[in-house]
């Protein structure tokens, strides 16, 4: 069992954060298919854990794709096409762009991915008739590979880490004109598509508040990898929400980046191991991410596979299609709240509502046979 407490900030919860205008909303309504994702009910669950209510913000299919990935990778899509088709953000819609795609100058789509980002990616360059190649580090399942090929995407495998996955997809973008790197992490010289991703990402939480208008959100459980999904969670509970809850993020032991930088107070990478959380097996924050994760972060669990896959299972019982990166959050919820100074601490008590955001679905990354 992982201990608690690793991380704790309870003055999180008072930090302010100001952004502009966020257009990704309306656009994403604009896409054919759209529709907002389930907020399942988890009332046993809850009265388990001590908690007024439990509610998982369920991504396992989001315009028929199983995570919440495509929010991002949309939105930054339609941004980069948008200058280059001269189309304001506030007048970006799915049939704009796609009507003036091939008079954009972009041939290709290029991203480094555990595997949901890429096949989000490589769904938006087919649905705009352009070419996509996606970088694979190691440990991503031959289903989430073969999921990107579905999509029509050129693969090239790594044996190394995703940062280094995600260094090679920068230098094989520089290389090609016409080429454009959907990252949705930051560096210097790298920071405007990523924030993009992350205006994307804030979708889901808007979502989540409307579907949540007659209850207060207290505490929300967001797994995290280089921290983008984190970075929008923050940015709009710390900012444009009229919620201000409890802000915690998991990561798996083997790559609890932001939880090491948290401690150290200064961005720090990590070497990562394989782990189930695919997705959430990244070793260096979003440069970008990093200043708001550290202000607006009130705890942060790690979890192992273990525990993981024990969550998946339950969750999967309960009727919430989970995968391992969603499963990780009642995993680090389970974590918080056996702490009893935690929860005190952090002013979690019987009458919190509690939100888990489930970022996959099991087709995404399938437990493997030993967890099963």
């Amino acid at each position: 069992m992982s201990s608690f407490p690793t991380f704790s900030n309870p003055a999180a919860q008072s930090w302010r954060y100001e952004s502009g205008k966020n257009w990704a909303p309306k656009f994403h309504a604009s896409i054919p298919g759209f529709s907002k994702s389930a907020l399942i009910s988890l009332p046993l669950l809850a009265d388990e854990l001590g908690v007024a209510s439990l509610q998982v913000k369920n991504e396992s299919s989001r315009l028929e794709l199983p995570a919440f990935k495509i929010l991002g990778a949309s939105w930054a899509i339609a941004r980069v096409y948008g200058e280059k088709l001269g189309i304001p953000e506030s007048e970006l819609t799915f049939s704009a762009i796609k009507e003036k795609a091939l008079f954009s100058g972009i041939s290709l789509l290029v991203a480094a991915t555990d595997g949901n980002h890429g096949r989000a990616v490589a769904r938006m360059a087919k649905y705009l008739n352009c070419k996509a190649e996606i970088f694979i580090p190691f440990g991503v399942s031959p289903e989430a590979v073969a999921a990107i090929e579905s999509e029509g995407a050129v693969i090239h495998k790594t044996e190394a880490s995703y940062d280094v996955a995600v260094d090679q997809a920068r230098v094989f973008t520089e290389s090609i004109p016409g080429a454009v790197l959907i990252q949705d992490t930051s560096w210097e010289g790298y920071e405007e598509i990523p924030q993009w991703i992350v205006e994307g990402y804030q979708t889901l939480c808007a979502e989540i508040d409307e579907q949540m208008a007659s209850h207060p959100v207290d505490v929300v459980v967001i797994p995290v990898g280089v921290g983008s999904l984190a970075h929008a969670v923050v940015a709009h509970y710390r900012g444009a929400s009229v919620f201000h809850p409890v802000l915690v993020s998991v990561e798996p032991t083997v790559a609890a980046c932001l939880l090491r930088s948290l401690k150290d107070d200064v961005r720090t990478s990590v070497e990562t191991t394989p782990t189930i959380m695919a997705g959430l097996n990244c070793g260096t924050p979003s440069e970008a991410a990093w200043p708001l994760l550290r202000a607006g972060i009130s705890a942060a669990v790690v979890v192992d596979d273990a525990e993981c896959a024990k969550a998946v299972k339950e969750l999967n019982a309960n009727g919430v299609d989970s995968g391992p990166c969603g499963g990780a959050t009642l995993a680090g919820l389970r974590t918080l709240l056996s702490d009893e100074k935690a929860r005190t601490s952090l002013g979690i008590t019987k009458q919190s509502n509690v939100v888990l955001i489930n970022t996959e679905g099991l087709q995404a990354n399938p437990l493997p046979r030993e967890c099963s």
